[in-house]
This record gives structure tokens, C-alpha cells and sequence, in this order.
């Protein structure tokens, strides 16, 4: 198979890293046709529904789709900005101040603070992955750090994700070099960033009872066949609640977004605010740090459904913490980690003169430009 057009290449021209940020996706509007698409693209994928296509794929097409997508457009209006999807809102703001926070840390160190290009790219739906990675070659990128907004790293996420991208790869006749950062649930700034946000927050609205951290579920058989995920977010939770001084009774760590009938990660967030309501805990806080961006599963599943199930138990206050979105703190340590992972990329950029030597050179060997 012929491969597409490759950008064009000159000698005189400098080349720029790439930074290539990935977040889950979203669909186009909040449509049942819209919403349809997506779920057909997101349910298709190997990594997120392990079991066999010749099973999956006729249930998926003649039954499930039909039942859930009117649902889940009636969920993503609950949440629907003027802007748009607010994941993909959030996700392109993070991109923007990314760009501009980075490029601080290039001049510090004597690069030109457009020395490196930020694309966003979506697992599902738009923009495409694959049309980011484009767009990184267009501007001159021969060397790009693969940076997924997933902390926590697991196979229906993260390498869902460099599945994509590597298979972007396959297209590409000078494929870039690539550096991948699969898992920051421990970063330091990360947690920071995390904690600085619940603080604030306790700051201008009091403390609760209990703090509850829930994370986005898996089948407990991804566990038992090695996915690192559940031992992330428990490493996550236990920093974070240390980080804000926090006894073991203070906070629970739990697993939203069941799906079907096996087995997930536990406990369950739902039930547990349930149960935490009728022991009379009468104020919950939520935060997801698993999510740095407000969506359909922190808006909606968390800040309205988690809230009726809550009071209607029983419960006399519940707060739902945004997610870290683009707080200057959490940008700020997007930054750092970057940087650390873009060592030895780092060299001087040649100037005009030296550009100049390098395309002469190649013309006396035959080249065009």
C-alpha cells in the first residue's frame, strides 16, 4: 500500500519537538446520532470490551447501541456548554496554557520558547489522534512525547491510546522518534496540584465528614490478568489523603461507571455514598482524581446522580470538587513532567547561518532543498 504524502523537507529548516496530549474523547453534540457514533467507535475497541468480536460486535450493532445512546444523549445535554463537550473544552484550554508554560521552561534553558509544538488528539472522535500526529510532522517535529491526560495508567485508556499512535506510525514512511509517559499517579506535582485544588476548595466551603476519591472502574479481571490500574489509584488516594493530612477514617477510595453484569473494581461509588448517607455521615465531599478534566462521568454521574443517591439515603450535604481542569498549579506540573521526559531532546537550535552552511552542503550532494 502507497503511503501518503510526507511533509515536505528542507535542510534549512530547524527541527521542533512535539508534544502529543491524549484524552478519552467525546461525541460532536449531544444527539442521539451523534452520541451513537461515538459509543460505536468507544465499544468497538478490543481494549475496552474484552470479548470476542463475533459475539460483541452483533450485540453491540443490533441491540446495545440502540438502547444506549437516546440515554446517553439525554446525559450529555445535562452538561452541554455553550462551548461545547466540556471535556473537550477543558482539554483544548490545557493544550493552549500548556503550550505557554512550556515554552517558559524551553526560553529558561536557552531554546526559543516556540521550540516546541502541543497537539491534542482524542482517542475517539475529534480531533483525531492520527490528524495530530499529522499536524506535529507539518510543523517540523522529528521527535514527539506521547503525554496521555490518564495519571493512572491501564490498557482500556493508556494503551488504547498508543495503540493509535503507533498505528498513526504505521502510515508514515520518516516516522518520528517517540518517547511515551504511560503513568504519573505519583507524580509529585500531580498530587500537589490535587491537593492545593481540595484545600481551596475546603477553604471556601468548610470540611467534610468524609472525603470520598472515586476513580472510573474496570472489570476486576483486568486486575487478576495484570493491569497495574487498581494498585495506581490506590497509591494515588493514599499520597493524596497523606498530602492533606488525612487518618485513614477521614476518606474512602471507590469505583464509578459499572458496565454489564461482571465483576468490577470495588467498592462501588454509588453504594457507597448510599451506605455512608444511612450511617448518618451527614456531609460528603467527591473528587475524581483519576479525571483532569470535567466530563460526562464527573458532572453528571458524580455531581447530579451521586448527589440524588446520597440525599435521597438520607444524607444531609454533599459536595462534588471539580476536577484539576486548568488550574495553574496542574498546568504547571504538566510542564514539569514534560520537561523531565524531553531531556536529551533538548539541543541547541542551529542559527540562520549554520541552517544556510548545512542546505549548501546537501545541494553540492544533489539535493533539491
Amino acid at each position: 500500500m502507497a503511503l501518503p504524502q510526507e511533509p515536505a523537507f528542507t535542510h534549512d529548516r530547524a527541527a521542533r519537538l512535539g508534544v502529543l496530549l491524549i484524552n478519552l474523547g467525546t461525541p460532536d453534540a449531544p444527539t442521539t446520532a451523534a452520541v451513537r457514533r461515538y459509543l460505536a467507535q468507544f465499544l468497538s475497541d478490543p481494549r475496552v470490551v474484552e470479548i470476542p468480536r463475533a459475539l460483541w460486535k452483533p450485540f453491540l450493532h443490533t441491540f446495545l447501541l440502540n438502547l444506549r445512546s437516546p440515554r446517553s444523549a439525554q446525559r450529555y445535554a445535562t452538561i452541554w456548554t455553550k462551548q461545547g463537550s466540556p471535556l473537550l473544552v477543558h482539554s483544548q484550554r490545557q493544550k493552549t496554557l500548556l503550550l505557554g508554560y512550556l515554552g517558559q521552561r524551553l526560553k529558561e534553558i536557552g531554546l526559543p520558547s516556540d521550540h516546541a509544538q502541543i497537539e491534542l488528539g482524542m482517542r475517539y472522535g475529534e480531533p483525531s489522534i492520527a490528524a495530530a500526529m499529522v499536524r506535529l510532522k507539518e510543523g517540523g517535529c522529528d521527535r514527539i512525547l506521547v503525554l496521555p491526560l490518564y495519571p493512572q495508567y491501564a490498557a482500556s485508556t493508556t494503551a488504547s491510546a498508543l495503540d493509535e499512535v503507533f498505528g498513526a506510525a504505521l502510515n508514515m514512511r520518516r516516522v518520528p522518534a517517540l518517547r511515551v509517559i504511560d503513568a504519573y499517579h505519583d507524580d509529585p506535582g500531580y498530587i500537589t496540584s490535587l491537593a492545593q485544588s481540595i484545600n481551596e476548595y475546603w477553604v471556601k466551603n468548610g470540611r467534610p465528614n468524609r472525603l470520598m476519591l472515586s476513580f472510573h472502574g474496570l472489570p476486576r479481571r483486568s486486575l487478576e490478568l495484570g493491569d497495574p490500574y487498581h494498585c495506581h489509584c490506590m497509591k494515588t488516594g493514599r499520597l493524596l489523603a497523606t498530602e492533606l493530612g488525612l487518618t485513614k477514617e477521614q476518606f474512602v477510595i471507590t469505583f464509578q461507571s459499572r458496565f454489564g453484569r461482571a465483576k468490577w473494581l470495588t467498592p462501588y461509588t454509588q453504594p457507597t455514598l448510599v451506605a455512608l448517607a444511612r450511617e448518618g455521615v451527614g456531609r460528603v465531599d467527591v473528587a475524581c482524581p483519576g479525571f483532569v478534566s470535567d466530563c460526562l462521568e464527573t458532572l453528571e454521574e458524580i455531581a447530579q446522580e451521586g448527589q440524588a443517591a446520597y440525599l435521597k439515603a438520607g444524607g444531609r450535604e454533599y459536595h462534588y470538587i471539580p476536577c484539576l481542569n486548568e488550574r495553574p498549579a496542574w498546568i504547571t506540573a504538566l510542564a514539569d513532567l514534560a520537561m523531565v521526559h524531553l531531556q536529551g531532546w533538548q539541543d541547541p537550535v542551529p542559527d540562520a547561518a549554520a541552517l544556510a552552511e548545512r542546505l549548501a552542503r546537501a545541494k553540492a550532494l544533489g539535493a533539491v532543498k
